[in-house]
Parts: C-alpha cells; structure tokens; sequence
C-alpha cells in the first residue's frame, strides 16, 4: 500500500497544527509574563508544561496506536488538543495557563500516532520519502508556529493565538475522518502487551543511542528556541514579538531544506547523514551567539541548526521504524520520549542560565548538547539494530532489504 501526495499533506498538516500548540508561547513569552506577572526565571515553565504532558502522553496515548484505528485516535486526539488550547486562551491565572498547555501537550501526541500511520501506510521502498514529508510538518509546526503566533500576538495579544489554533484543530478533524482510510489491522493486540513491547524496546543498545541522540539533540534545539526571543527583545535590538516570529522563517527554511535526509536514509545513509548534521549542529552556536551585534550571522546558525535537527531526526525515525514495521506507534512513541525529556531540559535551563550568564550562557549551553550527542553517535555509530520480536506471533514483518539499510 501506497500514499498519495494528498494524503502526505494531511498527515504533515496534522503534525504541524498539533506540535504548534506546545511551542506557540516562546515568541510571546514577553506578552504572558505581563499579562500574568510571571517572572522571567519562570517562563520557561510555560514551554515546559507542554512538554510534559507531551512526555505523559508518549507513554500512555502512543502505544495506543498499536491496537484501534489509528483514524480514529487522530480524530479524537486532535479535538481534546483544542480543548487545551481554548483552556489556555481563556486562563485568568498561571496555573490555569499550565493546565491548559499541559493538556495540549498531552494529546499532542498525535503527532506521533499520525508519523507511524504513514510509515505503516508506506511501502518498504517510499518509507523515508513519506517520513521526511511528514516530519517536515512536524518542524513547520514548531518552526512555523513562532511566525503566526508572533503575527497573531502583534494584533490580537498572545491569546488569539490559542483560540486560532482550536479552530484549525478540530477543522482538521474533521478532514482526518473524511480524508484517511480506516486502519487495516486485523490483530488483537492487549494494551498491557503494548506497554511491556515498549519497555522492552529501552533493553535494546541501538534504540537507546538513538534515543539518547534524540535527547541531546532536541535539548540543544530547545535551548535555541525557547531562549532565543529573550535577546532579540532586549537590549540593542528590542525586537516585537512579530519581528522575533520571523526568525521561525530562518529556521523553516533550513528545516525543510533537511527534507531529503528521508531520501539519503532509503539509500542506506542514515548513520553518515546523522554524524555530518551532528557536527554542523555544534558548529551552528559559533553563530548564533552572535546576538549582541549581528542578526545575520543568528539567522545564519539558525537555518544550520533546524537543517542538522532535521537531518537527524527523520534518519533516527527512518532507522527505528525499518526495524520494528509492525509496532510502528510503539518505537516512535518510545523514541519521542527521549525527545520530549530532551526538549524539556533546553526550555528549562536556558531561561535559567540566560538569567545568569547571558545569551552566551545559554549558546556554550546548547553547544554542549550538540557536543553530547555526536560523542553518542561516536561511540555506537557500529551498533547494528536488532529486530524486535513481532506481537501475537504475526511472524517478522521486517524484510531482508530494510534491515540492510537500517543497518547503516
């Protein structure tokens, strides 16, 4: 069974709209902290929340995907995101803002359903293909959501962009319902056969370095992003939040630039693609923390950041779901987990070191991440994947050709 390019759209159209949510607030980080009279050293709790209902629901709604129509579980689990966002857009207190973002983050996770419907929708031969569209979403989303809230904030405040991002959801919902097929499993799968299937998945060497790679590398991505308006709007250049939003356009253009990793990984080059983009990730801070006196080398770290966590990301996903074909919500789910953790540790410390030491702080910061994860890549670059047993004794779904590719 193929994808249409239609149905590659409406699965990328899902991910970006569901993963905006949990970065919406970093450009308007400046119009939530006066309007609720939270402290700066605090705000990056305000990404955090989401990220941690995003880590609950990696572990407990994911697995999910193994055992009903992943269908209908898109549906359902983009209309509870709008909850969370028309909670957050109407919140009068932190606490309710947390809640709300909580909630959005929590049932995001759709995302992750929807990357391993496609991969499982997608032939042997098309599978990078299919990631790479789909996971650019998900990069458009994080990357794309700063320009429109930005853009939104400027005109309507920082609450507009809650209730914009309702409307879309469950106007997406809807589509999913009319637009994707049923899913076709026949299995009968327990979800506590689910939950064990992904436990033992963090026993395996090569899942593990890729998910500490994916920790390392959405961290570093996390530290720039989460942190990054809080220069931008100081002292020399004081931007607006709609100025800030523009720099997500930087980051979109290398972003989706990295699309062609999905290509470079169905040819058998997951691991090189994953050490090149690694180095150039570490590379990309000598740039970036320029932000004292020139934009134009921050834009140019910025494109090379989002090309390298792009890279990086689709060759993991591309690698983990060759290997593990008919589990597919299980190992991206597990995998993001990692993800999540890492994301939540950059959007944490940097607001916290930049309130210590600066932009430069926060740039030595991310740079050590990016440093911590090609010495992961260094060290288990040979550590071949191993096929992980099938539930309900369907048989190994995994073919002799995937598992020559994922093997490099």
């Amino acid at each position: 069974m193929g994808l249409t390019a239609g149905r590659r759209a409406l699965f990328a159209a899902v991910c970006a709209v569901a993963v905006a949510g949990i970065y919406a607030a970093q450009p308007v980080l400046a119009q939530i902290r006066d309007d609720l009279g939270v402290p700066d050293a605090h705000l990056g709790w305000t990404v955090t929340a989401g990220q941690l209902g995003y880590l609950a629901g990696l572990a407990l709604l994911v697995p999910l995907g193994d055992m009903v129509d992943r269908r209908k579980l898109m549906a359902g689990h983009l209309l509870l995101t709008a909850v969370g966002a028309l909670l957050a857009a109407t919140a009068s207190r932190t606490w309710l803002l947390l809640v709300g973002l909580a909630v959005v983050g929590l049932f995001a996770v759709v995302v992750q359903t929807t990357v391993a419907y496609a991969a499982a929708l997608s032939t042997p031969g098309e599978r990078g293909r299919t990631l790479g569209v789909v996971t650019s979403g998900v990069v458009v989303g994080i990357l794309g959501a700063r320009v429109a809230a930005g853009a939104l904030a400027a005109v309507w405040g920082w609450r507009s962009v809650y209730f914009a991002l309702a409307a879309i959801l469950v106007t997406l919902a809807g589509l999913v319902l009319r637009a994707l097929p049923p899913d076709p499993r026949t299995d009968h799968t327990t979800y506590r056969q689910v939950l064990t299937s992904l436990g033992g998945l963090f026993r395996e060497r090569s899942f593990v370095s890729r998910g500490l790679i994916a920790f390392f590398l959405f961290a570093s991505f996390g530290t720039l992003w989460s942190g990054l308006a809080l220069p931008l709007a100081a002292a020399p250049w004081h931007l607006s939040t709609a100025q800030i939003g523009l720099f997500g356009v930087a980051g979109l253009a290398g972003a989706l630039g990295a699309a062609r990793a999905g290509r470079w990984a169905d040819a058998g080059f997951a691991s090189p693609v994953t050490g090149g983009a690694l180095v150039l990730l570490a590379l990309s801070w000598l740039a970036i923390a320029q932000t004292s006196w020139s934009l134009w080398l921050v834009v140019i770290g910025v494109v090379v950041l989002d090309f390298a966590v792009q890279a990086v990301h689709v060759s993991n996903q591309h690698l983990l779901t060759t290997v593990h074909p008919d589990r597919t919500s299980s190992v991206v789910g597990g995998y993001m987990i990692f993800y999540s953790l890492g994301s939540a540790l950059g959007a944490t410390t940097t607001t916290t070191v930049f309130a210590n030491a600066g932009w430069t702080g926060s740039s030595i910061l991310g740079a050590a991440f990016a440093a911590c994860a090609l010495a992961v890549w260094a060290v288990n670059r040979r550590a071949t994947p191993a096929p992980h047993p099938p539930l309900n004794n369907l048989g190994d779904l995994t073919r002799p050709a995937d598992r020559t590719r994922a093997d490099h």
